[in-house]
């Protein structure tokens, strides 16, 4: 074994106690904005998205912008295959979300919050609507002056990145911005932003009722805390469950597997694809003490048993990044095509296994000269699934 395994440990605070939240707002306010700064970079919390940016970090080089116009954006653009927590978080928890962007506007200074929804969710913006109608309530109560208003997207996968958002916010075309500048100095409307995924706001309401260490004792070095995992596929557990990060890829198995599972899709369709051979080395985290692989997930965990197939996988995965590429930068708007008809050609037998090789190199070109994550990202699943289950590309 590569390292010592961490068993995998449940927890249980994103979910529960959120009928205090008025109490946790008022008691916020009570402290300086470089107190809750300081509290949420002891935390070590990471955003819940899949970057994994320092929360702490971000709230504090927005806080040090002296613009006077500054922006909160909760990301709710929950877009990645496989991926299903944050519209639970918002159905079931949605205080704890704004409490978490009304003391993010303390810190930085801003007024205006603002949660881009993705456009499939739209059945939730009266239940969400009114849940933001109470709060704002409550902030005129007790003298704060901050509104939160709700962004529906248009279904596009690109809009999650952080600045084809902002664009699509503006009214324009959802595309990447170049970076830097980057959102804390030039986001929405060109103003400092902190633009946060929605786990990220609630983990950061845990913070802020409980303290750093309780956040800090969770997990392992460089992966602090709690982290939601959308589980789906081949398995018998099928929903969404809390658990510290720094866990094997082999206790996750061994917990939702259905006893044949031959690989796990860690992180998506933009993630990694992990073989049978490889869960004990593996870990789920950002980054770590252990000494073997850790991949980071924004949450989705798609489980394949031997029944299915990985060129079938692939194939999907790629049809969906060809869909979903927007088309500004010529190597993910061609390389995504020409990934899969090359994949389709090799499967045909129309070009010799040793196109592979040449379609692999592809993948790093993408990934050093794609605008953004997307085509950055296609490599990961591209290569991790032709280099572990090359008979299947071809037979």
């Amino acid at each position: 074994m590569a390292f010592d395994t961490y068993h995998l440990k449940r927890a249980d605070f994103i979910f529960k106690d959120e009928h205090d939240w008025g109490q946790i707002l008022r008691r916020a306010f009570q402290l300086q904005p470089n107190e809750i700064i300081n509290e949420l970079m002891s935390s070590e919390l990471k955003g819940r998205g899949g970057a994994g940016f320092p929360t702490g970090l971000k709230w504090k080089l927005t806080s040090e912008d002296s613009s006077l116009e500054k922006y909160v954006i909760c990301n709710a653009d929950e877009g990645e295959p496989g991926t299903f927590k944050d519209r639970e978080i918002l159905t079931l928890v949605p205080y704890k979300v704004l409490v978490a962007m009304a003391v993010c506007g303390y810190v930085i200074g801003a007024k205006q919050g603002y949660i881009y929804l993705r456009g499939e969710y739209k059945y939730l913006v009266p239940q969400l609507q009114k849940a933001i109608t109470e709060f704002e309530q409550f902030c005129r109560e007790i003298n704060l002056d901050f509104q939160v208003r709700i962004f529906l997207g248009s279904g596009a996968y690109i809009c999650g990145e952080e600045t084809a958002l902002f664009e699509s916010m503006e009214g324009k075309r959802g595309e990447p911005r170049n970076k830097p500048p980057y959102p804390t100095n030039v986001g929405y409307k060109g103003a400092p932003t902190v633009i946060n995924n929605v786990e990220t706001l609630a983990h950061a309401f845990t913070i802020l009722k409980y303290g750093a260490k309780k956040f800090y004792d969770l997990g392992v070095q460089y992966s602090r805390g709690s982290k939601l995992f959308s589980v789906s596929g081949d398995t018998p557990k099928p929903g969404i469950y809390e658990l510290e990060l720094g866990m094997s890829l082999q206790d996750f198995v061994n917990e939702f597997g259905d006893g044949d599972t031959k690989a796990v899709q860690v992180g998506g369709a933009s993630g990694f694809l992990v073989p049978r051979k490889k869960f004990e080395e593996t870990a789920i985290g950002y980054k770590g003490k252990l000494s073997g692989i850790s991949l980071p997930t924004g949450g989705s965990m798609m489980l394949f048993n031997s029944s299915r197939s990985m060129y079938n996988v692939l194939d999907n995965y790629l049809e969906f990044f060809r869909e979903e590429s927007c088309g500004q930068c010529t190597p993910c708007r061609v390389g995504c095509q020409q990934l899969h008809q090359g994949i389709r050609a090799v499967k045909r037998g129309e070009k010799p296994t040793s196109y592979l090789n040449k379609l692999l190199k592809l993948t790093e070109t993408m990934q050093l000269t794609a605008k953004c994550g997307l085509g950055q990202s296609v490599a990961n699943s591209f290569s991790s699934i032709v280099e572990n289950f090359r008979e299947e590309m071809i037979y």
